[in-house]
């Protein structure tokens, strides 16, 4: 299942590095690759990302930034120096090419947040968009592929259009995977994890599923033996 395990995603969303420590000591061997978000950055989660990297372990930093371009690209020259594997900015064109420039020659994988996942129509008519979320994920999408940037974050309802826009090579992470049955949570746009790889998303991301599960071991090797399956399915 090495390439199921390069491509699953664990997302550490818990308050304090004490509990991410203890997640992390759980899952041993069975996953090589974590989420750190806002909530665990201001617990201490930029030290505790060192040191998961320091320990074999690839991390995948959220910060969702978004700023002045001279801002962006600061943050991000010094993200490329603690060795994490991707980071996340919101899909504004400014801000992406701001990034690329300033990860270039590294081996970031900087990744354009497209819509977020808790975000329906109705969600985005509120907030001043005309747009749907198909309609705008499209329009990020092609905006990121022509920043040069290394891949999206959408819904994998969206994942089959977006792999559409950005050709093979991108990386296409999804958010909002439930297995089969799951609580949906805060999440509007959810899918399975065999269906999310068949419509074109390399990479997912589980937290609840895994890190609220009462045997998070086998929680995670459920995971990665649909998603093992849905590869080898593909790959035919």
């Amino acid at each position: 299942m090495q390439d199921a395990r390069s491509r699953l995603i664990v997302g550490l969303d818990v308050p304090t590095t004490d509990k991410a420590a203890a997640i992390v000591s759980a899952l041993g061997d069975t996953v090589e690759f974590y989420k750190i978000g806002y909530q665990l950055v201001f617990a201490g989660g930029l030290e505790f990302a060192r040191d998961l990297i320091a320990g074999g372990k690839r991390v995948f930093l959220d910060m969702k930034l978004l700023d002045i371009d001279n801002t962006v690209a600061k943050g991000v020259e010094n993200i490329v120096k603690m060795n994490v594997s991707m980071l996340t900015l919101h899909a504004y064109p400014k801000a992406m090419r701001a990034a690329v420039e300033a990860a270039r020659g590294s081996d970031l994988c900087l990744l354009g947040v497209t819509v977020l996942t808790s975000m329906d129509a109705a969600d985005l008519k509120e907030a001043g968009y005309s747009d749907d979320p198909q309609t705008l994920v499209a329009r990020r999408a092609r905006q990121a592929a022509e920043a040069g940037m290394g891949g999206i974050v959408c819904s994998a309802a969206e994942a089959r259009t977006v792999r559409q826009i950005v050709g093979p090579d991108m990386a296409v992470v999804t958010p909002g995977i439930r297995p089969a049955g799951a609580d949906h949570g805060d999440q509007k746009r959810v899918v399975t994890p065999g269906d999310a790889l068949g419509m074109g998303s390399s990479h997912l991301v589980v937290a609840r599923p895994i890190i609220a599960a009462p045997d998070p071991v086998a929680a995670a090797q459920a995971i990665l033996a649909e998603m093992d399956g849905a590869l080898s399915e593909n790959a035919l």
